[in-house]
């Protein structure tokens, strides 16, 4: 065989271990290195729940714990520290392995129980109630309330009158019972506290002391205010102008004539007098009547002579 073929033929071979062995060992490297990346660049770090934190808690440090998840599936408002929640108030149930959001939190220092519940600006109030005035047990927390007062307004003779107070008022709590019956069960309670303003809290106070407090449950999603007039005992009862005797109003438009709006009186324009006309005088009487005469002349005399008295004359003679 031919030295230069073989000699060719060697180099070849060389010169292809070389490349193959250059190319596999950069393949390798592209293949392992930049997976670990990859994985440690996706996962992130997040605060969950070790177990169910209740309403009105504090979490500490046992009550939380830190799981790797997906970077695109962390959640908005997740911590993903242990001290960032540590010491906080929870204001919302959390369930077991739970990532624990800021929403359902309340900032360090707000206090214990319902207090982190309270909006900044808004104040709670507790109104005792019995069955009646609590809905038999169904004015629950988080539902929405009307209040209406009964009472009789001051003056000589007034009657009991009954008004809505306060409108879309929140229910924090039913004693102290700060989340709902997961099965929908009335809960009695001796008194509810409700969320409101400042001035809705005075008027409140002073319904409680003054007059008595009926609550009344609304859908949660009927937020309109509703204007009414209130009820009073005369118009609750119309006396009826038949007999002497009392109906029940079926209406509002059965009200007492008292009640009923009465027409606005007419503007009085002042108009300014005419002069008085100046006294004219009566015409003068007419002449009387003059008698029928003639003129007699006998010579060179000349006479008047009344025809009426001639008359007479002759009828005396």
């Amino acid at each position: 065989m031919d030295r230069r073929f073989l000699t060719v033929l060697g180099v070849s071979l060389v010169f292809a271990l070389v490349v193959s062995s250059i190319f596999y060992q950069m393949s390798s490297k592209a293949g392992s290195n930049p997976k670990p990346q990859a994985q440690q660049a996706d996962t992130q770090d997040v605060v969950v729940a070790a177990k169910a934190l209740s309403v009105g808690g504090t979490i500490k440090a046992d009550d939380v714990k830190v799981l790797k998840i997906a970077a695109s599936a962390f959640p908005k408002g997740a911590f993903s520290k242990p001290e960032e929640v540590i010491d906080r108030p929870v204001i919302s149930n959390i369930l077991l392995d739970e990532p624990v959001l800021d929403g359902r939190l309340a900032p360090r220092g707000s206090g214990n129980g319902i207090a982190p519940m309270i909006p900044t600006g808004m104040r709670a109030v507790a109104v005792r109630v019995n069955e009646v005035v609590g809905v038999a047990g169904f004015v629950l927390p988080g539902m929405h309330v009307d209040v209406l007062v009964t009472g009789r307004p001051p003056g000589d003779g007034a009657s009991m009158v009954t008004r809505t107070i306060l409108q879309d008022i929140t229910v924090l709590s039913a004693g102290n019972t700060v989340q709902p019956d997961p099965r929908g069960q009335p809960i009695n309670a001796p008194t509810v506290t409700l969320l409101v303003s400042p001035s809705q809290a005075e008027v409140l106070t002073l319904a409680g002391n003054e007059a008595r407090i009926q609550l009344v449950l609304r859908n949660g999603s009927d937020t309109a205010a509703v204007a009414t007039k209130g009820l009073s005992v005369k118009k609750l009862y119309n006396t009826s102008s038949r007999g002497g005797g009392s109906s029940l109003a079926t209406s509002h438009d059965d009200s007492d004539d008292e009640e009923r709006p009465r027409p606005r009186p007419r503007p009085v324009i002042a108009v300014a007098s005419a002069p008085a006309p100046l006294p004219v005088a009566p015409p003068p009487p007419p002449p009387p009547p003059q008698p029928d005469s003639v003129v007699v002349i006998r010579g060179n005399q000349k006479s008047v002579e009344i025809i009426q008295k001639q008359a007479g004359k002759e009828q005396a003679q």
